[in-house]
């Protein structure tokens, strides 16, 4: 039995020694793969810690980029901000002499933009006359045209007046007797004259054939009504006045003779344009 105790002994002197033997070779193997001055890396081994040491690397490259990009957008801001504060600051970081020269383009340009406004405020001034003018020189001629226009008989009148109405006598009112109360009312002031319905204008005629009154070629009728717009008063007067041509046709020819006043005397009766051979306008 001792005999067989020691051969246990021995075996498990023998598996000790090579146990210590091979951790030894494997502790120099690895101080030679460690070994810097061989120019070698360690080596690498492939189980799972290598599989973490390839996931670690992939986790760096993720936070490395999100770092990149936080750090571009906070560039960028900055660079924006900054750009803004230069933009307000423009004139703060302006030299004395920059100031200077800007105040004077300054004050020319606003030099030249009053004197522009002070030439549009003279050419607006003169169309405004021109136009006052043009307008007060068509208000005018409107009133020259129709003044004109009743005056030559070419357009109707009415205004304040009398109406004077002649009826027939035991005699025939001549022509003359009738001409002369026309001629009576223009003296005292009528502008506008109809004798029945002919407009009394200037080359006005009264004639007489066949018993009967003519004016300016037309027959009138009896009872004769003559309208003449003027003062109302003045142009009563005219025709009642003692010895006048009214009182003459009531004690010579039998007629009556009524004048009503009235403030709306309307006359009608027109005329054409007139055509002269010799008179021509005054250029």
């Amino acid at each position: 039995m001792a005999g067989t105790r020691r051969d246990k002994s021995g075996a498990g002197d023998d598996g000790r020694e090579n146990t210590i033997s091979r951790m030894e070779a494997r502790a120099k193997a690895e101080e030679r793969n460690d070994d810097l001055a061989t120019g070698s890396f360690p080596q690498v081994r492939r189980n799972g810690s290598g599989k973490r040491s390839v996931n670690g690397s992939g986790l760096k490259a993720k936070l490395l980029s999100s770092t990149l990009v936080v750090l571009m957008c906070a560039l960028l801001g900055f660079g924006y901000m900054t750009q803004i504060n230069n933009t307000q600051s423009t004139y703060e970081t302006l030299s004395e002499d920059e100031l200077v020269r800007l105040i004077n383009e300054t004050s020319n340009q606003a030099q030249l933009l009053e004197q522009r406004k002070n030439e549009l405020s003279s050419q607006l001034s003169s169309l405004k006359a021109a136009a006052d003018q043009r307008e007060q020189a068509e208000k005018i001629a409107k009133q020259n045209e129709e003044t004109s226009g009743i005056i030559s008989g070419r357009l109707p009148a009415q205004g304040q007046g009398v109406v004077i109405t002649i009826t027939k006598g035991s005699k025939d009112i001549d022509a003359a007797t009738l001409f002369t109360l026309i001629e009576e009312l223009r003296n005292a002031g009528a502008e506008v004259i109809s004798v029945g319905d002919v407009r009394v204008i200037t080359s006005t005629s009264i004639t007489s054939r066949d018993e009967q009154l003519l004016c300016d070629g037309v027959v009138l009728d009896t009872p004769y009504v003559i309208r003449a717009i003027g003062n109302p008063g003045d142009l009563q007067n005219a025709v009642n006045i003692a010895g006048g041509v009214g009182s003459r046709l009531k004690v010579m020819y039998g007629s009556r003779v009524t004048v009503v006043q009235s403030d709306d005397v309307v006359i009608n009766a027109v005329r054409g344009t007139t055509t002269y051979d010799y008179a021509k306008n005054v250029e």
